[in-house]
Order: structure tokens, then sequence, then C-alpha cells
């Protein structure tokens, strides 16, 4: 991984993906396949200047990894997810 940009693809605007900002703080990113949890957990808080706390990854059946990624309290994933266009 050698570009930040490279490893988060687009953010995931689903309904469940918005509970989630709202009750648990928490951001919803597709990223590149090959990344782990280190690298995407830079590449997060480099490019929006937040904190994360914890990030969680699972594979879909459709071959894209989906990323949650659980910001610290002092941040506000709904004040990303505005920047990001998502509400």
């Amino acid at each position: 991984m050698s570009l930040i940009n490279d490893i988060i693809i687009r953010p995931v605007m689903t309904e469940a993906a918005f509970d989630l900002i709202e009750k648990e703080n928490k951001l919803t990113f597709i990223v590149d396949r090959k990344s782990n949890k280190t690298t995407i957990k830079y590449a997060v808080e480099k490019l929006y200047n937040v904190k994360v706390d914890k990030v969680n990854t699972l594979i879909q059946r459709d071959g894209n990894k989906k990323a949650y990624v659980k910001l610290v309290p002092e941040d506000n994933a709904s004040d990303i997810a505005t920047k990001l266009g998502i509400f």
C-alpha cells in the first residue's frame, strides 16, 4: 500500500451505515482487499484528521472488503459524514 488514497475506495451509504454513524460513532468504508486494519486506521486518520479507536473488517460475498471504523468520542462521525456528502 503505497498511497493513502488507494486504501479507501468509497464510503458506504446505507441505512445500516447511517445507524452506525448516529448510534456508535462508526464510519463504514469499502477498502482495498489487500489492506489490513493498521493501514486502514492510518489512512482514515490522515485523510479525515480524526483519531481512530478501532477497526473491524469483513470480506463480503461479492469480494469487496468492508471496514467499520470506530472513532474516539472526541471526534464525531456525523461531522465526517457531512463532509463526505453522506448526510
